[in-house]
């Protein structure tokens, strides 16, 4: 149904038009729509076994050289155009293979993150996956929902939406049930809520009109596509490959040139030059980085932490500071009511009734299903209170919001007298009474000294007050306080500590009160000298606040704009900044973050907003997944250093030897097996274990410092390959075969054994030991390459049995390298260290905020895997949690 159209029509004619109810669709009505409309998806993912083949065929250097190869094979050598072609299905098989396990972990990544709604079917409310929304859906939705799909509202109780995702606009737009008539824009429909946009205000049931691409939300973001702004990490990795292929470039034209000046063939001067250039370009760079995210995200997710994004990995790496918030970090996450309160401190159950008369939890069935965790914490526990509230009726209700920090009823008694309840934030209750007792400040300061999550409740008469309004909440008559128990967690305290000896400094922010606040962090151990309140954060700029932030630990009764602001001041400041939260006041702040970070049962604008989710609220989990983005890129980094050193330095080799020799030193197919062989026992550096220096800060990219590396290592292969020259020349006397056979084996041993020089900046094996299986795979490559010449494919290969004395002459020109390199890196560290070099700036990032939250909740209409029809299975569909988060 056309959205424009539904909003001309009454409400209960969109229903009738739709062939639906307000109770909603039957189970099969909507099984049997799913497969009519497809899913309420915006994107797919899935690994696509011939999409990842071909980006294994998309590189041009690959295509030239299997076109000369097989021009080759046209002129007369087809052994050595054949041996080619097969070392190169080899290598993209090698390339697919690791690349296609990734995606795979990828694909499971993202079918543990779900995206629910609560949905009337069958007349229940249950929770429905949004990517298995139809129209003709019944859809309910409260303050910090993400909105699933074009609505047309039924009830809207102060409903107001953020659709600045949509329009740009930063005011919220007020929605109503009405029909409207006149002219306006698609998106200036007020009957209607937009997919992809916020609750901000109150609550509302609308049934869904259009899903996924048909929506307004659904075609902005297709029309974005799927590319989001790199990251940090991924800027690194781009310039350090533009660096590596510029040098590749000029050395194999170089290279070319000079062979044909020298009146070789062209062909072979052709296929020598592709081949080094393949040798020298960073080809398997992707494959590892995918490798070691993907590694890292199983690692993760058996740890309960799910990231969105691969690369969020290693943004989580490189976090310095951590604002988090209080409840569930620091404490249990468990909220229960311990006892209600009158105005005098005395035990009065009153209270208790009051605050189930003026209660937000969905009920079904006498069981809390959803809302906040205050509310359902508090009809668990009313006990008999429950049925005594069942015989007063509500009239109108103002839902709690971040602003007012308050929620309304308007309640008809038994008798018939009207009532209006308030309840919410002890302060702006107390403000708002009339007559509150002296000593109810100081009972409200006791419960906050012993760390109580309190709640106060008052009421006036609602005289003709039907729906209440903000200004209706005011002349209060003092009822009581409603008090309910968090305990600091037990662990939290060994959590903090691993967080600093990470090198991450953590500070909590909460909207909870100073008191409480103080109490939780004191217990913990943490520094509460000074202890910010947002009152305080309003009246400072932006320098005096930089200071504040610098010294501050504790940051309390925080309004979701002050998080963000001091996030954003943080972050200038230098360093990249997390953020932890789970509440509807939290999306501004995980949004500006570096690293957003949530949680699996957040409200749905936090998870929208974070990077990370973790299934656990645990600081602990939090720094195993520091941990683990750290290890992630120091062995990227080992790869990065192998690449520029050892492997340049054999390449440097080939094509000075191809200068001097009257033959060339190797042949493209020899290496062309080199380099596969080489890539195979890389292939095992991201399950190396990583020295403990290296986890204790964030590491940046430091191209200058690559340079550096590449200077000093580089030669150093290369005079050891020269070395390996003058032996097989004026020693041995070697053949044209035996040089190229000698050299291969020396070749392949320095550059592929150098990684246990390298992978540590401690004596290697006796301070740092290295993963078996990056020990099995070395070993076995340098077994490969020593065997070859001896095999029965030595010929085919062009190589030939080589004289024991130079086996002899090998073992010790490889250790004579490797004790070398040993010292070369211990003198080229102290020469960094003397010249007190600063540590590498991070990566600028641009970042268009607007286009990043569009990617990000576009995420959320994700399908995972295809049916035929493209659509999904609707068959996870379930009975709401029991626990929500609180707003806090």
């Amino acid at each position: 149904m056309d959205l424009l159209a539904a909003d001309a029509l009454g409400a209960d004619e969109v229903l009738g038009q739709l062939d639906t109810r307000i109770g909603g669709l039957t189970s099969t009505e909507a099984r049997d729509r799913l497969v009519t409309f497809g899913p309420n998806a915006l994107r797919s993912h899935g690994a696509r076994p011939w999409t990842v083949l071909a980006r294994q065929l998309h590189n041009p250097l690959l295509v030239l050289l299997v076109g000369a190869a097989l021009v080759s094979a046209v002129t007369g050598d087809r052994i050595d155009a054949g041996v080619i072609g097969v070392i190169v299905a080899l290598s993209v098989g090698l390339g697919f293979f690791n690349e296609y396990r990734s995606e795979k972990a990828v694909e499971a990544l993202h079918g543990q993150i779900h995206h629910d709604a609560t949905v009337l079917r069958d007349g229940r409310p249950v929770l429905v996956d949004v990517v298995q929304l139809v129209p003709g859906d019944v859809v309910m939705v409260k303050v910090g929902d993400v909105v699933p799909a074009d609505l047309r509202l039924a009830v809207a109780t102060e409903l107001e939406c953020d659709e600045g995702v949509l329009t740009g606009e930063s005011m919220p737009a007020v929605k109503q049930i009405e029909a409207v008539t006149g002219t306006h824009g698609a998106q200036d429909l007020a009957s209607c809520a937009f997919m992809g946009t916020i609750v901000r205000a109150g609550a509302g049931t609308g049934v869904v009109v259009q899903t996924g691409r048909a929506t307004a939300f659904g075609q902005i973001a297709v029309g974005l596509g799927q590319d989001q702004a790199q990251t940090a990490f991924q800027l690194g990795l781009r310039r350090f490959s533009v660096m590596l292929v510029r040098v590749a470039g000029v050395l194999t034209v170089g290279i070319f040139v000079v062979n044909l000046l020298l009146h070789r063939p062209f062909l072979e001067a052709l296929l020598f030059s592709l081949a080094i250039a393949i040798g020298l370009t960073p080809q398997l760079l992707p494959a590892i980085v995918t490798v070691s995210l993907s590694t890292g995200t199983r690692r993760l997710a058996a740890k309960k932490v799910l990231v969105k994004r691969l690369v969020a990995i290693e943004d989580l790496g490189n976090v310095t500071t951590l604002f988090t918030d209080k409840t569930g970090t620091l404490t249990e996450g468990t909220i229960t009511f311990d006892r209600a309160l009158g105005p005098h401190g005395e035990q009065d159950d009153r209270s208790l009734l009051l605050g189930l008369l003026c209660n937000e939890a969905v009920v079904a069935d006498g069981v809390a299903v959803s809302g906040n965790q205050l509310d359902m914490a508090l009809w668990e526990a009313a006990g008999t209170n429950r049925d005594a509230a069942g015989s007063w009726s509500r009239v109108g209700m103002a839902p709690f919001d971040h602003q007012r920090r308050l929620a309304s009823v308007v309640v008809v008694d038994p008798d018939g007298g009207p009532l209006l309840i308030t309840k919410g934030e002890p302060e702006a209750i107390l403000s708002r009474c009339l007559d509150a007792p002296g000593e109810a400040q100081s009972v409200l300061d006791g419960l906050f000294d012993a760390g109580a999550r309190v709640i106060a409740v008052a009421t006036r008469p609602a005289g003709s007050v039907t729906a209440p309004k903000p200004a209706d909440e005011a002349g209060l008559d003092f009822a009581g306080f409603l008090v309910f128990i968090d305990q600091p967690k037990t662990s939290a305290a060994t959590s903090l500590r691993r967080l600093a000896d990470l090198g991450v400094v953590t500070k909590v922010i909460t909207g909870d009160s100073e008191r409480v606040a103080r109490k939780v962090c004191s217990d913990l151990g943490m520094d509460t000298t000074h202890v910010l309140i947002g009152s305080q954060v309003e009246a400072m700029d932006d320098v005096a606040l930089t200071l504040a932030i610098s010294t501050t630990f504790v940051f309390a009764r925080m309004t979701p704009e002050q998080k963000s602001r001091i996030i954003q001041v943080a972050h200038n400041e230098g360093g990249d900044i997390a953020f932890l939260g789970d509440g509807v006041n939290d999306a501004v702040a995980l949004h500006h973050a570096d690293v957003g970070i949530s949680v699996d049962t957040a409200t749905d604008v936090a998870k929208d907003a974070a990077d990370i989710l973790l299934l656990d609220k645990d600081l602990g989990v939090l720094a195993d997944g520091i941990h683990e983005g750290r290890r992630i890129f120091a062995n990227t980094m080992k790869y990065v250093l192998m690449a520029t050193s050892s492997n340049f330095g054999n390449m440097f080799s080939a094509a000075g030897a191809s200068l001097f020799l009257p033959y060339l030193p190797m042949l493209p197919s020899q290496l062309l097996l080199n380099n596969l062989l080489y890539d195979a026992g890389q292939m095992t550096i991201p399950t190396d274990n990583v020295d403990g220096e290296m986890l204790t800060r964030p590491s940046q990219w430091d191209i200058a410092f690559i340079r550096r590396f590449m200077s000093v290592f580089g030669p150093i292969s290369s005079i050891f390959d020269f070395a390996t020259f003058g032996i097989l020349l004026w020693v041995l006397n070697a053949t044209q075969d035996e040089f190229r056979s000698g050299w291969f084996v020396e070749s392949l041993a320095t550059q592929t054994l150098v990684i246990f020089i390298i992978r540590t900046r401690r004596i290697p094996f006796f301070k740092s030991r290295p993963s078996t299986p990056l020990l099995i795979a070395i070993c076995a490559t340098v077994a490969v390459g020593a065997v070859l010449p001896f095999s029965p494919v030595a010929s085919v290969l062009g190589f030939t049995a080589l004289p024991v004395e130079f086996l002899g002459l090998l073992v010790v020109l490889v250790a004579i390298y490797l004790a070398l390199a040993e010292l070369g890196k211990h003198w080229f560290y102290a020469c960094v260290a003397r010249s007190g070099a600063k540590p590498a700036q991070p990566l600028a990032r641009r970042r268009d905020q607007h286009i990043r939250r569009i990617h990000r909740r576009a995420a959320r209409f994700t399908q995972i895997g295809t049916l035929p029809g493209g659509t999904r299975h609707p068959s996870r569909i379930r009975r709401p949690r029991t626990r929500q988060p609180s707003r806090r």
